[in-house]
């Protein structure tokens, strides 16, 4: 058993390889993994910040409070916004890859593996288990 050294997941999957999986469920777009994709990848990125440009934390945070406050519309209505408004030509931002970065948190109360159950991310109770995922970010952060 491994421990993540950004979110403090323990077990045998890395957290990258679980998040690839679950990737690969969001883009079937079925239910109930694809309707929660810009979450799911909120959640993820925010507990590894080594995935994120530094300072853009911004959005996956009003993204999380979007979707705990209002459900999956609000937070659906909120990344149409803002995909609608993004500009491929200007996107490009370098990643740091900083483990942790400053005052980021590094140890979470529900990680990727606590979703992913057995690494399959069965979707019997997929829906709830990625809400609390998003409730102890938040928490966190």
């Amino acid at each position: 058993m491994d421990t993540c050294p950004e979110c403090g997941a323990v077990g045998d999957t890395p957290c990258g390889d679980l998040f690839r999986r679950l990737l690969a469920l969001d883009h079937s777009r079925r239910e109930p993994w694809g309707p929660l994709h810009g979450v799911a990848v909120a959640c993820y990125r925010l507990q590894h910040p080594s995935s994120l440009a530094q300072g853009s934390h911004r959005f996956p945070l009003e993204l999380l409070r979007a979707y705990v406050e209002g459900g999956a519309e609000a937070a659906t209505r909120l990344t149409e916004r803002a995909r609608r408004a993004n500009s491929h030509r200007a996107r490009q931002r370098e990643r740091t890859g900083a483990v942790p970065h400053p005052g980021v948190p590094t140890g979470f109360a529900v990680t990727i593996a606590e979703v992913a159950v057995d690494g399959g991310f069965p979707a019997d109770r997929h829906p709830e288990r990625v809400r609390a995922w998003a409730e102890a970010t938040l928490a966190a952060w």
